[in-house]
């Protein structure tokens, strides 16, 4: 299975995780949004630097081409999957207290 295609099937799953299974809804907030920006600035930042010197390499026949900041585009679909799931699984751990638990203080 080529690169892209992995990177589109993670990306297919985690939006159906957080949407239908877990029912965080994250990719409908702006507040996610806002987060995955900052969090894209750093990533296209690092997967640059270490693109561009070499120290990660990709094989052209299981990328699309296209590169931002030398890293192929594949890397932002695994990127905002990795994100998107490491905060719906999160959000969803947060929501799930024993019934004896007392309320988060806010």
């Amino acid at each position: 299975m080529s690169y892209t295609i992995l990177s589109l099937v993670g990306v297919g799953a985690v939006l159906i995780l957080d949407l239908v299974v877990l029912r965080t809804r994250l990719v409908r907030r702006r507040l996610f949004w806002t987060a995955y920006a900052i969090v894209a600035f750093f990533q296209l930042l690092t997967n640059g630097i270490l693109t561009g010197l070499r120290v990660v390499s990709y094989n052209a026949a299981e990328i699309l081409g296209p590169r931002i900041a030398f890293a192929p585009v594949e890397d932002l679909l695994f990127g905002f999957a990795l994100i998107l799931l490491t905060l719906s699984v999160w959000v969803w751990l947060g929501c799930i207290r024993p019934p004896d638990a007392s309320p988060p203080q806010r």
